[in-house]
C-alpha cells in the first residue's frame, strides 16, 4: 500500500526530497511544511500550512492524514527534538534524535566531541567575551556562531581585524548567540560524504561538493550553500 509521506522544511534540500520521494510507487502523496515554491501543487507533492515548530500539531496532523513516515530536513527542529517527541507519539520518522543533532546544531558540542575521540579537525576554541575572542593568535580565522539557529553565520576572516569585526558583529550586533567559536583555516578542498543510516545498516551517496563562496574564484562572503555538484573529480 502507498504511503503519505510528510517532509519537513523549505529549502532546496526538502524540493530534492520530495520530488525524489514522488517517483516512488510506494508513496502516494507527499507534503511539505512549510515548503517552498518548488513543491506548491506539484503532481504527487503539495504544501502544508500546518506549525512545525509545535510537535503537538504535528503529531495530529500526521494522524488525521494518515502519514506512513515524516522526513525531517530542517536542522533547527532537529535540535528542538522533533524526531523525539514524533516517535514518542507512534508516528515513524526518520531523522537524528536532539542529542544526536548536536553534532550538527552545536559548533562548541562537535569541536569537542572531535577531540575527544582523536578525530582530527582545526585548532578551536569558544568564547563568551569578545575582547578574549580577538585575541587568537591563529593566523587565519573562521568565526562562528554557536547554537542551530546560527549554524550558517560563519565569517572566513583573512585578518585579525576582519576576525574581531565578525567577533563584534555576532556577539553585540545581532545577538546570534552569547558564545563564539573562533578556529584555525583550513585550506584545501571541502567534500560532503554523506550516508544514510538506521543505527545498523550504512548506506553511501557519492562525495558531493557545496559552493561555499559567494564569488568565482573562492572570493567573497561565505554562504549557508550556492548548491553543490555530483561526482566531485577529486576523489
Amino acid at each position: 500500500m502507498a504511503d503519505r509521506v510528510l517532509v519537513i522544511g523549505s529549502g532546496g534540500r526538502e524540493h530534492a526530497l520530495a520530488w525524489k520521494l514522488a517517483q516512488s510507487p510506494h508513496v502516494k502523496h507527499v507534503f511539505v511544511a512549510p515548503g517552498n515554491a518548488g513543491t506548491a501543487d506539484n503532481g504527487k507533492i503539495s504544501n502544508s500550512a500546518v506549525l512545525v515548530s509545535n510537535h503537538t500539531i504535528v503529531t495530529q496532523f500526521c494522524k488525521d492524514h494518515n502519514i506512513g513516515l515524516v522526513l525531517v530536513g530542517q536542522e533547527a527542529l532537529l535540535a528542538a527534538g522533533i524526531v523525539d517527541d514524533l516517535r514518542a507519539a507512534g508516528v515513524r520518522c526518520f531523522g537524528p534524535s536532539a542529542k544526536a543533532a548536536q553534532l550538527a546544531s552545536n559548533t562548541t558540542f562537535a569541536r569537542a566531541f572531535l577531540d575527544r575521540h582523536g578525530i582530527p579537525t582545526a585548532r578551536w576554541k569558544a568564547f563568551t567575551n569578545p575582547q578574549e575572542a580577538c585575541s587568537t593568535d591563529f593566523p587565519a580565522r573562521v568565526v562562528r556562531a554557536r547554537g542551530p539557529a546560527a549554524r550558517k553565520e560563519v565569517t572566513i576572516a583573512a585578518s585579525k581585524e576582519e576576525a574581531c569585526r565578525a567577533v563584534q558583529e555576532i556577539m553585540q550586533d545581532r545577538m546570534f548567540g552569547e558564545m563564539v567559536v573562533v578556529e584555525e583555516l583550513l585550506q584545501g578542498e571541502e567534500l560532503s560524504c554523506l550516508c544514510f543510516t538506521d543505527g545498523v545498516t550504512v548506506a553511501s551517496m557519492p562525495p558531493a561538493q557545496a559552493h561555499k563562496r559567494l564569488l568565482d574564484g573562492d572570493q567573497g562572503p561565505n554562504t549557508g550553500g550556492m548548491g553543490a555538484y555530483c561526482p566531485v573529480p577529486q576523489v
